[in-house]
């Protein structure tokens, strides 16, 4: 029998947890079965340099911490960070049940456009009907086996990519990462707006680099202003999942691939929140506006 072999361009497949979408009459697209995963939620913002990456994996190594069997799905398919924040490279292996995703040291389960490209300073210059389709198959074509929550860490924009996720994706809920400036939070309800249209459930939203504290007398100092994530929150009838520092050595542990063993009250509060924000939707219908 021949042995695993390396899987550098994933092909279609019809492997749980779904096979590659098929259109419907109208060009409506068909969402694909969530197979063994209980809860499949997005993280995005519509911008870059947010800290949505980060966010999402920092989310996603406390919910690996607390048992949980956890996989994250890097959907930046052009701009993806998420293997680097946890040391990880390719290539991966098909062992004839799917794409095997690499897994973090702490058992995290990681699919990205990285593992890929040999250089990961490659850039990945690909049109959108091939990124589109490679997203599908990151869900679709990848042997994510049972998980509890599969986190998919949302490409900047409201065009492709966002909307082959919304469309073909079975996504429970999505959380929405702001930074404090005005600037921002209008991007970000660009994206909060356009899940709504597509009826997008609306979990919550986090406020990253919302402030800096000294490292001597404990003072909070917010370097960007006054956040408006409160207010927006309030608009689209949502909760503010945790606001979350600047912190210099959250900025090393990602440089270092380590971002895994960093830990912080403010991360545990934000996946208590989450938690929270889930077990309401399993009780009552979340905000769709």
């Amino acid at each position: 029998m021949a042995g695993p072999s390396e899987a550098p361009h994933p092909q279609p497949t019809s492997t749980p947890p779904g096979a590659a979408p098929r259109g419907r009459p109208g060009g409506v697209l068909q969402k694909m079965g969530k197979g063994a995963i209980v809860h499949v939620v997005a993280v995005g913002s519509g911008k870059g340099g947010v800290g949505k990456s980060a966010t999402t994996a920092l989310l996603a190594s406390e919910l690996r911490r607390r048992g949980l069997a956890v996989g994250l799905l890097d959907a930046d398919v052009t701009g993806p960070s998420i293997p680097k924040l946890f040391g990880l490279s390719g290539p991966l292996l098909d062992r004839g049940e799917g794409i095997e995703p690499a897994v973090s040291a702490d058992g995290m389960r990681v699919i990205s456009s990285q593992f890929l490209v040999e250089d990961e300073q490659a850039p990945v210059i690909w049109r959108g009907p091939l990124v589109t389709r490679l997203i599908t198959q990151f869900f679709g074509g990848v042997n994510w086996g049972k998980l509890d929550y599969l986190l998919i860490d949302m490409p900047p924009g409201t065009s492709d990519v966002p909307l082959t996720v919304f469309q073909t994706i079975p996504i429970d809920g999505m959380v929405f990462v702001f930074t404090p400036q005005e600037l921002a939070g209008m991007i970000v309800k660009k994206a909060m707006n356009m899940a709504r249209d597509l009826h997008v459930p609306l979990l919550g939203a986090v406020e990253n680099m919302s402030y800096l504290q000294c490292p001597h007398c404990h003072e909070r100092i917010p370097l960007f202003g006054p956040g408006s994530v409160e207010r927006i929150a309030k608009e689209f009838g949502i909760p503010v999942l945790g606001t979350l520092p600047v912190d210099p050595a959250l900025s090393d542990a990602a440089d270092h691939g380590t971002l895994g063993d960093y830990r912080s009250t403010e991360v545990a509060a934000l996946a208590d929140a989450f938690l929270a924000a889930i077990a309401a939707q399993g009780t009552s219908s979340v905000t769709t506006l």
